[in-house]
């Protein structure tokens, strides 16, 4: 009997790895889709203000609007991907912890979880996506 429940549980463990390279494959595809679309509206905003600077901004107003759900739902989604890979990132030095960690080991930060009431805010210097390369980071200084 004892060969039939290790054969069953590396069966389950396959399955289970199976599953879980399934969910970070359809995250990472959501999260791509959402930075597409994020760089498409900058493209209509830019578009829209080209056509007209000193008109109203009610819909320049509603497509930052929609930057920032999409902002959200990508936070969400690589909080997501990352507890399916087992660690967390930390806010304050990028480093990877183990997913039942509080606390960053490099630098003492406390890392975030899903359950924190500010979770879903945004910081001020992320309005790019990594697939444009860092684009839209809004804090650069430089001038060209």
């Amino acid at each position: 009997m004892g060969l039939l429940d290790a054969l069953g549980s590396v069966s389950k463990g396959a399955s289970d790895k199976a599953k879980n390279l399934s969910e970070a494959n359809n995250l990472k595809r959501k999260i791509l889709y959402e930075e597409e679309r994020i760089v498409e509206i900058f493209t209509d905003i830019g578009k829209k203000y080209y056509k007209n600077p000193d008109g109203e901004t009610s819909e320049l107003k509603t497509l930052c609007d929609d930057i920032d759900q999409r902002r959200r739902r990508i936070k969400k989604m690589r909080y997501e991907l990352n507890g399916i890979r087992g660690y967390k990132i930390c806010p304050k030095c990028d480093a990877e912890v183990n997913e039942r960690f509080q606390f960053c080991g490099r630098c003492g930060a406390r890392l975030p979880d899903i359950e924190d009431e500010d979770f879903l805010s945004l910081e001020p210097n992320d309005y790019y996506t990594e697939s444009s390369n860092n684009f839209f980071n809004a804090d650069s200084n430089q001038n060209y």
